[in-house]
């Protein structure tokens, strides 16, 4: 089974000097129970389905099965999706050895951005680029299963 160990920051000042690339994406979930999701995503002009089991008790770490499917057959499974979508452009940064993937959404998350890291472990040594702010891993409501559900946009409002 593929583990998927990551850690998520809000994004508190300028990355774009850094940015090597670029795609947008949009997606939606079949599923989104806690402890389990499937998703559709759109990358670009590939299409996923991504299935992922439920996080440790930090966070950081769950089992993740990603395969790439015919781009007509994402655009359908969409349409099965529950009600919110996510739609974003991801930017790579470079940062020492790692690569950051930088999240700007729109529609009803417009205004956030945060920046996930995978690594190779749960303690694995990374460098911590001067654009990273407040560290979320683990807060559910930044999880994309969640923003479709509770929009950033509407946080405002409570």
């Amino acid at each position: 089974m593929a583990t998927e160990i990551e850690r998520k920051f809000i994004v508190k000042g300028d990355f774009s000097a850094d940015v090597f690339d670029a795609q947008r994406i949009v997606q939606g979930y079949i599923c989104s129970e806690p402890g389990r999701t499937v998703r559709v995503r759109i990358r670009g002009e590939k299409g996923f389905l991504t299935i992922k089991g439920p996080s440790d008790e930090k966070g950081l770490s769950r089992y993740e099965f990603e395969q790439e499917v015919p781009l007509a057959d994402a655009e359908q499974l969409l349409k099965l999706c529950e009600p919110g979508a996510i739609d974003k452009v991801r930017h790579l940064v470079r940062a020492g050895k790692h690569i950051w993937e930088v999240d700007v959404f729109h529609g009803a998350n417009e205004g956030l951005v945060m920046a996930e890291i995978e690594l190779a472990s749960e303690d694995e040594v990374f460098e911590i680029p001067e654009w990273i702010g407040e560290e979320v891993s683990g807060d559910r409501r930044y999880y994309n299963s969640m923003l479709t559900k509770e929009p950033y946009t509407g946080w405002a409002k409570k």
